[in-house]
């Protein structure tokens, strides 16, 4: 069984290097496919994080990649909006916990096929007459 959370654990691994966020996949893995409850998959999901975020910085940091001064303005409000909602998800049913992770996957989803669509290359645009 535990080969199941590690492989859940690669794929997220996976799809967080890619930027996306590991969490769009760790979670409705563990939730749909290894029978987790929804508030125990995102906390897992947030301890998983915290790591991976740590080696990113590093890595950003060495490309000098980053804004400091945004990166105060964003990380104060950052860090008091999660401890506040982490409080207030878990006084949430399961239920309701899981349809506004859903709403927030399909927002998320459109948003990036929209950037993508504006995005997409000329040559392809031309080709495709749109």
């Amino acid at each position: 069984m535990w080969i199941y959370f590690v492989i859940a654990g690669l794929l997220g691994g996976i799809i967080g290097g890619m930027g996306m966020g590991g969490g769009t996949l760790l979670i409705p893995i563990l939730t749909i496919f290894l029978g987790l409850g929804q508030h125990l998959s995102q906390g897992i999901n947030l301890i998983v994080f915290i790591p991976l975020s740590l080696v990113a910085i590093i890595i950003h940091m060495k490309n000098k990649l980053i804004d400091y001064k945004a990166f105060f303005y964003v990380m104060v409000p950052a860090i008091m909006s999660s401890v506040l909602f982490s409080y207030l998800s878990n006084g949430l049913n399961a239920k309701v916990l899981k349809l506004i992770f859903a709403i927030f996957l399909i927002i998320v989803g459109i948003i990036m096929l929209i950037i993508a669509i504006k995005n997409r290359p000329k040559k392809l645009t031309k080709r495709l007459g749109i």
